[in-house]
């Protein structure tokens, strides 16, 4: 099992806790912790691998469904304090979007060697599950709440894809990327940034 695997299951194991966190605050039963942890772990990969018709990734390799389970699994049996919840599915977010933003851009440049593709598919990769994981749990997307959230994914996947091309190394600009992606996503976190309105009134 190679470093990098390593890095997308670490990716899928942090999502299926925002979607395991989620149920809690549901306070659904296990069948629901499971659905709402693979959502956000797989949801996005899924969509990407069928744009880019290749074999969807955990279909291919099914340790990945296994990590999911096991993070709801974890999350059910240990459960988190009612008011630490959104905290933490913020947080463990924050850490999932920066991973899948910069590996869904490397897959997607390797397949398409398209730079536009790769920043938009690594953007995919990242808020598509979580946005299947609020809609499912009954919640406004994060995404259209005026949150530095995909714009988070873009920069990510957009610093990795530039470092790849200008240097060819790529273990830097996952780095890079996902470091970038993070951070701003969690000074957006701290600091409460979001993006701008339109203002008015229709």
């Amino acid at each position: 099992m190679t470093w990098l695997t390593l890095l997308d299951l670490a990716g899928v194991f942090v999502f299926a806790l925002t979607g395991a966190l989620a149920a809690a605050r549901k306070n659904m039963d296990i069948f629901g912790y499971c659905v709402l942890a693979l959502l956000p772990a797989v949801g996005g990969g899924t969509v990407r691998d069928l744009v880019l018709d290749v074999p969807v990734f955990w279909v291919q390799d099914s340790t990945y469904v296994l990590v999911a389970i096991a993070a709801a699994v974890l999350v059910y049996v240990q459960p988190v304090r009612v008011g630490l919840r959104l905290r933490w599915i913020a947080w463990a977010d924050a850490v999932g979007l920066a991973l899948f933003c910069v590996l869904g851009a490397s897959k997607a440049l390797q397949v398409a060697d398209d730079v536009t593709v790769a920043i938009t598919l690594g953007v995919v990769t990242a808020v598509v599950g979580g946005i299947l994981r609020d809609v499912v749990s009954n919640e406004i997307p994060l995404i259209l709440q005026r949150e530095v959230y995909a714009t988070a994914a873009m920069l990510g996947s957009a610093v990795y894809c530039s470092l790849f091309l200008l240097s060819g190394e790529h273990e830097l600009g996952l780095i890079a990327g996902g470091a970038c992606a993070f951070a701003l996503r969690a000074l957006a976190l701290w600091f409460s940034w979001s993006l701008p309105n339109r203002g008015g009134k229709a």
